[in-house]
């Protein structure tokens, strides 16, 4: 069972950073559309927000699932999941404010070994929480599939 005050503080951490980074980000982010030549696979504006919010509450959630397990590799797992949202931080200074695309290129290929780890550690832990984390490797897939087209164009 999932205790509450886990799943608050677990959802705060994780959605709050993903807010930071959009709060951070959101000039850039909005400007980058009107600036830079980007794939025609690239979805309209609005979805980004959507799909970051359903993301973040998803890892939030799997990472209580791992909390508040008895797992050995626990220990492995937070700490995979906490590096891997520095890096998912990250990643949008470089890429939005930074208009680095090479490296946030690179940094995102980091940030898809990183999630591909967690999920193998959340898997041994507890696989529901690992299933959770698939919808995110699926979109940094993509992201990097945008990123990379970026790099190509501009």
């Amino acid at each position: 069972m999932i205790k509450l005050k886990n799943l608050v503080i677990s959802l705060i951490i994780s959605v709050g950073i993903g807010m930071l980074s959009g709060f951070l980000t959101k000039g850039s982010s909005k400007a980058f559309s009107e600036n830079f030549n980007q794939s025609v696979l690239t979805p309209p504006d609005w979805v980004f927000p959507v799909v970051w919010i359903i993301l973040f509450t998803l890892m939030g959630f799997s990472a209580v699932l791992i909390y508040q397990s008895d797992c050995k590799v626990k220990p492995y797992a937070l700490i995979v999941y906490g590096v891997q949202l520095v890096v998912n931080f990250f990643w949008s200074i470089f890429f939005f404010i930074g208009n680095e695309f090479e490296i946030s290129f690179g940094w995102i290929t980091i940030l898809i070994l990183l999630v591909m780890a967690m999920i193998i550690l959340f898997y041994n832990c507890k696989p529901f929480a690992a299933y959770l984390q698939i919808p995110y490797l699926i979109w940094i897939l993509f992201a990097s599939y945008l990123n990379y087209i970026i790099c190509i164009l501009n």
